[in-house]
């Protein structure tokens, strides 16, 4: 049977790496008792400690609403704290506590597995090659692009071409 063209679209093959690889981490991590979007959150904030609530939830792509519960839940679990910013009152920053820190290892440990199987049968040089491609593919998508699709110089930017 020959294979559909969805089998070989560059983003539904990415999409469903993408699904595959969180199913996998949620049935090893399932253990630690942390749900994936607890997990994603500590991730982020431990790449972004003393990131607003905001930025976060933009990050995320969470509601702010959906956020703020999330954040709740984990400060009430020990593992998160909110502390006043100092540049907004309204507004908190969010830190990890020496608590989250064994959960992020043991975290860690579960996405290396996941790697280690998703990678299963590829050669050092391919699995290097295959991350740098990809690299590349995401630095294209992350420049910002105008309606023509040409690259808008950061001092031409406006909020209609802002992403």
């Amino acid at each position: 049977m020959a294979p559909s063209t969805l089998d070989r679209s560059f983003g539904f093959v990415l999409h469903d790496i993408a699904r595959l690889m969180r199913k996998r981490y949620e049935q090893r991590a399932r253990s630690l008792g942390v749900t994936r979007a607890q997990w994603q959150m500590l991730a982020h904030l431990q790449r972004h400690e003393g990131i607003n609530q905001s930025g976060l939830a933009e990050l995320l792509e969470l509601e702010p609403i959906t956020l703020a519960r999330l954040v709740d839940r984990m400060e009430l679990a020990g593992l998160v704290q909110r502390r006043d910013d100092p540049a907004d009152r309204r507004a908190h920053r969010l830190y990890l506590t020496e608590r989250a820190a064994p959960l992020l290892e043991q975290s860690r440990l579960v996405g290396d597995a996941v790697r280690a199987e998703a990678f299963a049968g590829l050669a050092d040089d391919e699995r290097e090659r295959l991350i740098d491609l990809l690299l590349r593919v995401r630095g294209n998508l992350s420049e910002r692009r105008g309606d023509d699709g040409a690259p808008v110089p950061a001092e031409q930017e406006t909020a209609e071409t802002m992403i």
